[in-house]
Formats: structure tokens, sequence, C-alpha cells
């Protein structure tokens, strides 16, 4: 009888019930931004079961919109839940730091003391000549893992202060040289994890 009073009172029409579908929409769409990055990344095997976690929780949701399409506050928790699920599927995936990326340096001071300093890292650099508005300038190439973009702007930013960089995505890499980790050592499992493919 306590059950059956605490669904049918007032808090749980208006505040209980709509938290909780606040909360599953938080949820299945943070969610949902994860499973598009691993389906971006390649993660065949992950992406799959966010998306069946993910699709459940939906319809769990759904289902209780459905049942009480009179209480405007399921409305309004079902909206916000949307918005703040985007916002935390963001930082989520920024903490993830999956996939690679592109930096482009360019720089008119002299960039060997840079270059010198990536490869002693063991990170892998492309460099080359070319001409600017203000006379000559060289431009350095490196793809890195996405976890360790921080530890590279400090290197460009340390070596060269004034130094033009950009960032860009990159879908796909076959070989090259990367930095390898400790952490990464024979952990089997988190191969799963990996941000980048190998070349078939």
């Amino acid at each position: 009888m306590g059950n059956l009073s605490l669904f049918s009172s007032e808090f749980y029409t208006w505040f209980l019930l709509p938290f909780l579908i606040f909360m599953a929409r938080v949820i299945d769409v943070s969610m949902g931004t994860v499973r598009v990055i691993f389906v971006s990344r390649g993660l065949k095997y992950l992406a799959p079961v966010v998306g069946f976690f993910e699709i459940l929780i939906w319809l769990l949701a759904i289902g209780q919109i459905m049942k009480n399409l009179s209480n405007p506050a399921c409305y309004i928790a079902y909206a916000g839940g949307f918005a703040m699920g985007n916002y935390v599927g963001i930082c989520i995936a920024g903490k993830l730091s999956l996939g690679v990326v592109l930096i482009r340096v360019v720089t008119e001071k002299d960039a060997l003391p840079l270059i010198e300093h990536l490869k002693s890292e063991k990170y892998g650099v492309t460099s080359v000549d070319g001409y600017g508005t203000l006379g000559k300038i060289k431009v350095i190439f490196t793809i890195v893992p996405r976890r360790e973009v921080k530890k590279v702007v400090q290197f460009v930013k340390r070596f060269n202060p004034n130094a033009f960089y950009t960032i860009e995505e990159v879908s796909f890499v076959e070989k090259g040289v990367f930095p390898i980790r400790k952490s990464w050592r024979g952990l089997h499992l988190l191969r799963l994890f990996r941000p980048f493919r190998k070349g078939k």
C-alpha cells in the first residue's frame, strides 16, 4: 500500500518521475554521443554494446512520457535531459581522447630545435620549406594520438612561442611513427580502445 501511495502522490508525479526521465535522457544521449565517436573510430565491438543500452534506456524514458502525456513536467524533464546529455557526452568524449590528429605548425623561427625534440620524443615529423606573407617559413607536420595533443602543443610553445599551428581530425592512419607509452604495453584488453587502426 505504501508503494502504491507513493506512485500516486503529487511528489512522484511532479518531482520524482520527471527527475527519473531527466536522468534517463542524460544517460542515453551521452551514450549516443559516445557511440557515434566509437563508430567514427572503427570500434566495431564497442559501438553495438553502447547502442543496445542507449536504446533500452530511451525506450524506458519515452514509455514513461507516453503514460504521462498530461504532465508538462515530464516534457520539460525530457527536453532538459536531452540538452544536458549532449553536454555530458561531449565531456566524456573529451576525456576518452580517442583517435589521432594532425598538428600542422607554421613558423618563421628556426624550427630545427623543435623538430629534433619531437624526434627525440619518438614522434613522426615531416617538415617542408615554404614562403609566407613575410618571407621564408618552415611547415612541420606530425600525426599524434589525441591524448598527446596537449603535450605536443606545449613543445611548440616552448621552442616557437609565436608559431601558428592547427589541429585537424584524422579518420585513418596506416603505419607511421608513434610514441609507445608503457601504459599500453601488455594491456591486450585495451586494444579495443586503441586510437588508430593498423594497416592490413
